[in-house]
């Protein structure tokens, strides 16, 4: 087997990246981070576990079944059966690196039910820590594997390519103001997460922007299924970012939704109320905060006073904004929370662009569709970088690669403050490309993203815009409403539209182009 001489470089610092890192070696890689690997991570923050049929009575088909009814008729169902099919053996990896998983008195993992799933199949870590337990094994094992070399402080702002290849990257300091660096290399594994903080509530970090996404549409990779965003129902609504989440977790356990004046209002919605699908409870939710009659996550009875045994990440979230989740109701918003499109790549993670492979939350695999099965999210990431790792092949080099600026110290990075470019964007993201759209105020929303392109020269913050780009053509371009992308002005589905959506940064382009002549 040949090896390569240049290691092969990973773009990003959560989950999806170090799970492919892991399975990598002893194969060279660098992993380049804007933040301290783990920390500006969104897989840190997710509460509820990653979704596996591993109990008695479950079975792979009920999960593919159940993924594929909550994505509203787009998810290819090959990819949501190779993904469900390989569940088991990527939390057994998990459990290998030391993810300390719940199990019963019997030693078998203890598994609980979250919304749209027929049976119970979340593997969790004490009720809501999920994500953080798996975040901080993954971290110690990577500091512990020689193989891998973890670059941190750097943002990428360009993929270099000749002839359709990929040659390697261009990162720089200081989000985007100090050194810059190039880094050649044939093989660039992009794992940069969603684009939650592109909009003005989110559960994401910081981190959580599309600059990925936005890199490889700049250097011609093909993209799919822009317009689906889902908006988590349930964040805590105390006025902070990102927002703290309480975990669908609690809806599984009983908890149920309320208005100010005591009125379970997702009862006159959906026949499964509160665990109807996310994009059903989020737009419910989000009706009530319009109207002024607030929205509240009622906790006391299913859950009360062991409220801080079986959720300690909630309760500790409930405590800190003055909130006892035992005896009160929790305020509830919808926010951004995951994104269903990205960089389209195929079952083995490769993108468009020969070289350049991707996973993820700033893929589009076609797994999720219109609308992600919850807790499907951790598992898309540990799969397809895998699959990944398994077709770059492991190799048996060392990492002797030499860097010329050598990395940050971790304890000096701080989150960048949003500049009032990014503000304005955030805001118009939320205003026109949010729960609910419709033609006008989707184009008034294109008008401001093309305006905010056309002032700012920043190589980061380009990539950023780009993504949004996609987003607002992909959402004007689908008139209909499915899953996470809903329209007052197309207020149903449409046959005609029930397929994937595919396009390139040059499609997007033309679309403007052809929308501001006829506005």
């Amino acid at each position: 087997m040949s090896i390569q001489t240049d290691p092969v470089i990973i773009i990003g610092g959560g989950l999806a990246g170090l799970f492919c890192a892991l399975k990598l070696a002893p194969r060279p890689v660098t992993i380049l981070a804007a933040a301290p690997i783990g920390r500006g991570a969104s897989s840190a923050w997710a509460q509820a576990g990653i979704a596996a049929a591993v109990s008695e009575g479950d079975t792979m088909e009920k999960h593919v079944a159940d993924t594929v009814a909550a994505g509203d008729g787009i998810v290819d169902e090959a990819i949501a059966r190779l993904m469900a099919g390989e569940a088991a053996a990527r939390v057994h990896d998990l459990l290998g690196y030391g993810v300390p998983f719940d199990r019963d008195l019997e030693g078998r993992l203890q598994v609980s039910r979250e919304a749209a799933h027929s049976e119970s199949r979340i593997v969790r870590v004490r009720g809501d820590m999920a994500g953080r337990a798996i975040m901080q094994a993954l971290v110690k094992t990577v500091e512990n594997t020689p193989s891998i070399r973890v670059i941190e402080g750097y943002v990428v702002e360009d993929i270099t390519t000749a002839k359709g290849s990929v040659t390697g990257v261009i990162a720089r300091t200081e989000a985007g103001r100090g050194t810059q660096v190039k880094l050649a290399s044939s093989t660039v594994v992009i794992a940069t997460g969603g684009i939650g903080h592109l909009y003005a509530v989110t559960t994401n970090p910081s981190e959580a922007r599309g600059e990925g996404i936005g890199m490889a549409a700049r250097a011609g990779a093909m993209m799919a299924d822009m317009e689906f965003v889902q908006f988590h129902p349930t964040a805590i609504n105390v006025d902070k970012d990102p927002a703290p989440l309480a975990t669908e977790a609690l809806r599984g356990h009983g908890a149920t939704l309320i208005n100010r004046a005591g009125e379970r209002f997702m009862l006159k919605i959906d026949p499964d109320a509160e665990l109807a699908p996310r994009d059903v409870v989020a737009r419910g939710i989000d009706a009530e905060v319009k109207a002024g009659r607030g929205a509240f996550l009622d906790c006391t009875e299913a859950v009360g006073a062991s409220f801080a045994q079986e959720f300690p990440t909630v309760y500790k979230y409930c405590r800190d904004a003055g909130i006892d989740p035992v005896i009160e109701p929790i305020p509830v918003v919808p926010a951004a929370h995951y994104f269903m499109g990205g960089i389209l790549t195929d079952k083995d993670g490769r993108t468009s662009i020969d070289g350049l492979w991707a996973c993820g939350e700033c893929t589009s695999t076609g797994a999720h569709g219109a609308n992600r099965l919850a807790s499907n999210s951790l598992l898309e990431a540990v799969v397809f970088s895998a699959r990944i790792a398994a077709k770059i092949g492991r190799g048996d080099a060392k990492n002797t690669g030499n860097w010329s600026e050598g990395s940050i110290d971790r304890d000096d990075l701080q989150a960048e403050a949003d500049t009032p470019a990014m503000t304005r964007l955030r805001k118009t993201m939320s205003t026109s490309f949010g729960v609910i759209r419709d033609r006008t105020g989707m184009l008034d929303g294109l008008r401001i993203i093309l305006e905010l392109e056309a002032t700012n020269r920043n190589a980061a913050f380009r990539n950023v815009l780009a993504t949004a780009k996609l987003v607002a053509i992909s959402a004007l371009r689908r008139e209909e409403s499915r899953g996470g992308h809903f329209r007052t002005d197309y207020p149903q589905k449409r046959p005609e539209w029930q397929h994937r959506t595919f396009l390139t940064l040059a499609d997007a382009q033309a679309s403007v182009d052809e929308l501001m002549e006829l506005a």
